[in-house]
């Protein structure tokens, strides 16, 4: 009677949000196809992403083109500041400068909902700046685009983009395996620490962005994590979860969300590592590359 009581739990649901639209840095052939590839990919598993754009990437009428078949096709397109610059190394007011002028290059897309994500997570070094940083955006109706699962996909991207400068034909397969075991990894790590700090699995969000490497595997990526059980959902779907407003405590802020709320129980904070994800925890997995 027991057993038949026991319910089967849920699968860990996951969106993916891609950061940057870098479309400058892919190099061809790849280059004029990223969009269409990287819109395809996701069209062909239902999915809406939620991109955050650094302004100057769209300054120009090819930026402005590019985003604007992301537009088209329905997906968030979410403030990144104009110059991607680290919030710790700037003032308040500077960085709020920042972010009103990629918001105004923003204002012709319908569907820029206000979501705004920080530069390589990093939300202020001090509590003045943190909190200057969540009344601002309160006050211009902005929300924060939180990350759940962090990665480090911008460092396979860049390994892979010199191999390839050193050597055009260099086999990119090889970066695959690796690639989806960091992601797995990953995934599985920050799901871990959120049932542990907060009881449950939420909707995640994970970290990507708009790269190479993302141009050539998001597919395998996404087929892996439905093959082990993951249910993929849709970013506006993913930040409905209450997790998303949270506030965490902590200084230095941010980083992945689950990393500061499991930082901010002052139970975890031994084996948190600081920055949560960074190429030196992932140069040893390409080395045999």
């Amino acid at each position: 009677m027991q057993a038949a009581l026991l319910k089967t739990p849920p699968p860990p649901e996951l969106a993916i949000t891609i950061d940057d639209f870098n479309w400058q840095s892919i190099p061809n052939p790849f280059a004029p196809v990223a969009s269409r590839t990287l819109l395809d990919t996701l069209e062909a598993y239902g999915l809406k992403t939620a991109l955050f754009v650094i302004g100057r990437n769209i300054e120009s009428p090819e930026g402005r083109s590019a985003l604007d078949l992301w537009n088209d096709a329905g997906h968030i397109i979410g403030n990144h500041t104009y110059s991607h610059r680290n919030f710790h190394s700037m003032s308040a007011a500077d960085f709020e400068a920042d972010i009103l002028r990629c918001d105004s290059l923003l204002k012709p897309y319908l569907r820029h909902n206000s979501l705004f994500r920080f530069p390589l997570l990093k939300e202020g070094e001090t509590a003045e700046k943190r909190d200057a940083l969540r009344t601002f955006l309160r006050d211009h109706h902005m929300r924060n685009g939180h990350v759940t699962i962090d990665a480090s996909d911008w460092f396979y991207d860049a390994e892979l983009r010199q191999r390839l400068l050193a050597d055009p034909a260099y086999d990119i397969s090889r970066f695959r395996a690796p690639y989806l075991a960091h992601l797995l990894d990953r995934a599985l790590y920050y799901d871990a620490l959120a049932r542990e700090c907060i009881g449950r699995s939420p909707r995640h969000t994970l970290l990507l962005h708009y790269n190479l490497i993302n141009v050539l595997f998001l597919n395998d990526a996404l087929q892996m994590f439905t093959e082990k059980g993951w249910k993929l959902i849709s970013a506006a779907d993913a930040y409905r979860d209450p997790v998303f407003a949270s506030s965490p405590n902590t200084v230095p802020a941010g980083e992945s969300l689950i990393w500061a709320l499991a930082k901010q129980t002052g139970r975890h904070a031994k084996p948190l590592r600081y920055p949560g994800e960074d190429d030196t925890y992932e140069r040893p997995n390409l080395t045999s590359l």
